[in-house]
């Protein structure tokens, strides 16, 4: 049997998405926004294909166009209440807890389009510890695929956006990352048909190895 071969990056800083990335928290999402569809009329696979990465109201905005601004704020401040009070099925994606503490002391944030009550309590559920440095939906004026919340990570860390590496499972993240000028590790299959750099199943595909110069290797695959 012939050896399976990784991919080799170096990198500065570690940019990580939350949702699919880090925490699996696909039961809420179907749930929560399976309901929203039915509610405005809209085919639910539709749906789905749009809101993974966004934030809420950008994806409202693109599933409703026309609807005031002001509604879909609303509303989406109503689903995050929603969100944030279902954690049932949230669970780390495989290797998350290994491959966060394999970060202590090197630089890396998370940059998640959940606000912070959403995002603090589907990590603390996911049994996950989370980084110092957060980059969430009240960080920022634009959601992804808009690249804002990467590039914002990237400055709070001191590292130029080409030495950071971005995790990343939906299509709107990975726009973002790469919109940062940033390489970007897709996770899981929602990741490969988006275009990152490289994709591994999970996080037990990828290793970090600290280096000297205060940067890291990822052996990724």
């Amino acid at each position: 049997m012939t050896a399976a071969v990784s991919t080799v990056l170096t990198a500065r800083a570690l940019l990580l998405d939350m949702d699919g990335t880090l925490v699996n928290s696909d039961a809420v999402v179907e749930r929560i926004w399976r309901r929203w569809a039915t509610e405005h009329g809209l085919d639910g696979d539709e749906v789905m294909k749009v809101v993974h990465g966004r934030q809420g109201h950008a994806s409202m905005a693109l599933l409703l166009p026309g609807r005031p601004v002001e509604q879909n704020l609303a509303d989406n401040t109503r689903l995050l209440a929603e969100e944030t009070a279902d954690m049932d099925g949230v669970v780390a994606v495989p290797g998350a807890p290994e491959f966060l503490a394999s970060l202590r002391g090197l630089p890396h944030a998370l940059v998640t389009s959940a606000d912070v009550p959403l995002s603090t309590a589907r990590m603390v559920a996911a049994g996950l510890a989370l980084p110092e440095v957060r980059i969430t939906a009240e960080s920022v004026g634009a959601s992804k695929p808009d690249p804002e919340g990467f590039l914002k990570g990237a400055a709070e860390l001191g590292v130029a956006p080409a030495d950071c590496v971005v995790f990343e499972d939906s299509g709107a993240g990975i726009a973002a990352g790469k919109a940062a000028g940033m390489r970007v590790v897709g996770i899981g299959a929602r990741a490969g048909v988006h275009g990152p750099d490289v994709v591994v199943p999970d996080l037990t595909r990828v290793r970090v190895e600290a280096l000297e110069d205060g940067g890291m290797r990822l052996h990724v695959g």
